[in-house]
């Protein structure tokens, strides 16, 4: 097989190839082999690994590929040469090779990662508090007092529960920012999976209730515990463990002070950003100025039990089958189609929009005096409650008679006269450019000529309900006004040249049409006679 170097290792190809799924059920295939301790694998032996029904073809092609890429290692296999023959037929021995076993580490961080739900650790806020108390003993025996310098801090015990405590702070961190993101997918994904939400919603509720519980009270004596450390005096602690952690990594040569010291100073500024880290996670700014990680996760929380039970509502509006404004107008759009005739499409535009007379009944003194003498409920049916007296005026007149002069008559003559002219001017105009504008059939825009103001606007007004109606990838469309009395046929012409059409407001310019404008009026007033 030729060889590979390498700068020319390709291991995440398979990912993107054709058999990815082959190619990953081979890898894995390899990953168990190395758990267990084998290292070699023949083309046989993963073929048993992947079960009967793999074609033997494809699966050393693939094997093929991945050493090519860089995945598998393939030596010669001569373990079981016999004959001259064998020596010279193509037998290889597999393993992972370096770049390979790398990757399918990566792959399966980035798997688990990807799949990891978190979780709200309650438990580690304890184990928190308790390493802060534990710290906080040994602060105070190495703090100074007027009874001596004090004990300074055992090294391996300071370090240990440092590092102890920055692995379950930083699980904590990792988990809730994991639990909270996870949580926002589940309810985005609510509609998907309604009936999984629901089964749920109870446990995870009281669960995230639980923990905002643990974390106001936990955090505030976490906070506390940290504030009394570092009136202690922190910096001890901290440069003991970076002495401890410099010890390793500096050289043993005494001569090298200026090595030991890069190296103590690098480790004490790590754990100084990583006290500040936590400090910060649990206490906020003085003046409000930065609220702390765990009030910021609280309030979080909080908004997320009020997102899931806005989604129960929303799920259960849906299933009550609560109907919306648009539904209802949709429906009572098909009632007016279907009425028999005009009256009762009146009618039922009246009961729909509350548009029928109402009539404000009052009565008399009496039936008055009667009714707060023994009130009647509101629940009583009509049939059953005592009669109502009405003023015999109201009875028969429909009205009462008003208290003192009655307003003065307007004479509006003048008014409806001037009102009646101006209509009649506007439909005469109208009837005008109506008339003008229906062509004998299909004919050129070129062909329209001057057009007065009337008849420009009644044009504008025709050519953009037709520009409306027509589909992106139409020549031709038909369609009719509003009102329904003006028939426009509108059709484009190959290689249009450009047209004027000179009005009393302007020139309008544009490519050549074909139109046909019908006058449907005169059709539907004999339709209607």
């Amino acid at each position: 097989m030729p060889g590979r170097t390498e700068s020319s290792a390709q291991p995440f190809a398979h990912l993107q190839a054709q058999n990815a799924p082959l190619y990953r059920a081979i890898l894995s295939t390899f990953v168990r082999a190395k758990q267990r301790f084998t290292v070699h694998l023949r083309p046989e032996d993963v073929l048993a690994d992947l079960g009967p029904g793999t074609p033997t073809e494809a699966v050393t092609a693939a094997l093929t590929q991945l050493a090519e890429w860089g995945n598998l290692r393939a030596d010669p296999d001569t373990g079981r040469v016999t004959t001259v023959e064998d020596f010279h037929r193509a037998r290889y021995l597999y393993q992972l090779s370096p770049e390979g076993h790398a990757a399918e580490q990566a792959i399966a961080v980035y798997e688990e990662t990807v799949a990891r739900r978190g979780a709200l650790q309650s438990v580690a806020l304890s184990d928190i508090a308790a390493q802060l108390r534990a710290l906080l003993v040994i602060a105070t025996e190495a703090n100074p007092t007027e009874a001596g310098p004090g004990e300074p801090p055992d090294p391996a015990k300071t370090h240990l529960l440092l590092m102890s405590l920055v692995d379950r702070f930083t699980g904590l961190a990792d988990n809730a920012q994991a639990f909270m993101a996870s949580l926002r997918r589940t309810v985005d994904f609510a509609d998907a999976e309604v009936d999984v939400f629901l089964a749920y919603k109870e446990q995870l509720i009281s669960y995230i209730e639980r923990f905002i519980a643990d974390l106001a009270n936990r955090g505030a004596e976490i906070a506390a515990l940290a504030g009394q450390i570092e009136a202690a005096g922190v910096l001890p602690l901290l440069e003991v463990a970076a002495r401890r952690e410099a010890a390793d990594a500096a050289p043993g040569d005494e001569a090298d002070e200026h090595a030991r010291q890069a190296a103590t100073g690098a480790a004490l500024a790590a754990w100084q950003q990583r006290w500040q880290g936590l400090r910060d996670w649990f206490v906020s700014a003085d003046g409000g100025g930065r609220q702390s990680q765990a009030r910021l996760l609280r309030a979080a929380a909080i908004g997320a039990i009020r997102q899931l039970l806005g989604t129960v509502t929303a799920i259960n509006e849906r299933r009550a089958g609560r109907s919306d404004r648009s539904a209802d107008f949709r429906t009572l759009a098909l009632w007016f189609a279907q009425a028999p005739d005009d009256e009762s499409a009146h009618r039922l535009w009246h009961t729909a929009f509350g548009l029928s007379p109402a009539r404000h009944l009052t009565t008399t003194a009496e039936s008055l005096a009667r009714t707060e003498e023994r009130p009647v409920a509101s629940a009583t049916p009509w049939a059953e409650a005592p009669p109502l007296e009405i003023s015999p005026r109201l009875r028969r007149t429909g009205s009462y008679e008003r208290r003192g002069s009655p307003n003065r008559v307007v004479d509006r003559s003048e008014q409806r006269r001037l009102l009646a002219e101006r209509m009649e001017r506007q439909a005469a105009e109208v009837a005008r450019a109506r008339a003008a504008l229906a062509t004998p059939g299909p004919i050129t825009l070129s062909r329209l000529g001057e057009l007065d103001s009337a008849e420009f606007r009644l044009f504008l007004h025709l050519l953009g309900d037709a520009l409306a109606a027509r589909q992106p990838d139409a020549d031709e469309v038909v369609t009719t006004t509003s009102d329904g009395t003006l028939l426009v046929r509108l059709a484009r012409l190959a290689d249009a040249p450009r047209v004027r059409i000179v009005t009393e407001d302007g020139v309008l310019t544009g490519p050549d049409h074909l139109i046909e404008i019908t006058d449907l009026l005169p059709t539907r007033t004999l339709a209607a006679v």
